[in-house]
């Protein structure tokens, strides 16, 4: 079943980028576009899509407030926060309207894995936004793993191969092998990269390593 998007942003060039990525994946389905919050909740109301797409700044009634209302009247549906605002300040705003996510609109390669790991059930925030999360929620983030998953996910963040990280943990190849693969399997992240990625999101690691 395809996962049901609502884009509400007010620029249509990047509405435009928006719907050009999202046809790139037949798992996504795009069921609506807004110009602004009231629209936005008011098109959530009719259509209950899985995620909202939502701009941070928009007439009328701005994203942050729309985001807060759709969390509070239609749970079950997840919004991801599009802005070009890292400072705490809006960060910190954003989780206090419910999002699921935060991701900076350059940055076009993060959209896919975000909606699915929303989708998922999980949280996805850009590497510049990771920073601004409180405490808490870095933590909650990373409780999806056991501590040895934490341990091996911050090794491999690192740069450690699974030979290195068995000597580190003083596991065989095979328990860090297995552990490994039970991380990715968690986080539903099939990569080096990936994993990478997540550790930074979530504070495991900083960005330089």
């Amino acid at each position: 079943m395809a996962i049901r998007i609502i884009i509400a942003e007010d620029h249509p060039t990047v509405r435009a980028g928006i719907r050009s990525l999202l046809k790139l994946f037949p798992q996504f389905e795009l069921v609506a576009e807004a110009v602004n919050g009231v629209e936005a909740v008011r098109k959530t109301k009719q259509l209950m899509p899985d995620i909202v797409l939502m701009d941070i700044s928009m007439p009328r009634m701005d994203g942050l407030t729309a985001a807060a209302q759709i969390h509070k009247l239609f749970p079950k549906v997840r919004v991801i926060m599009l802005s070009l605002h890292t400072q705490s300040y809006h960060v910190r705003q954003a989780l206090e309207a419910g999002v699921s996510g935060y991701l900076l609109k350059n940055l076009a390669d993060e959209l896919e894995p975000a909606l699915r790991a929303v989708a998922a059930g999980k949280t996805f925030f850009s590497p510049a936004i990771a920073q601004h999360l409180p405490s808490d929620a870095r933590k909650t983030k990373k409780s999806l793993l056991t501590p040895r998953q934490q341990e091996i996910l911050k090794l491999i963040a690192k740069g450690s191969s699974t030979k290195e990280v068995a000597s580190k943990l003083a596991i065989s190849v095979k328990t860090a092998q297995t552990h490994r693969s039970e991380l990715m399997n968690r986080l539903d992240i099939h990569d080096v990269a990936g994993l990478v990625r997540y550790a930074i999101r979530t504070g495991l690691v900083s960005s330089d390593k």
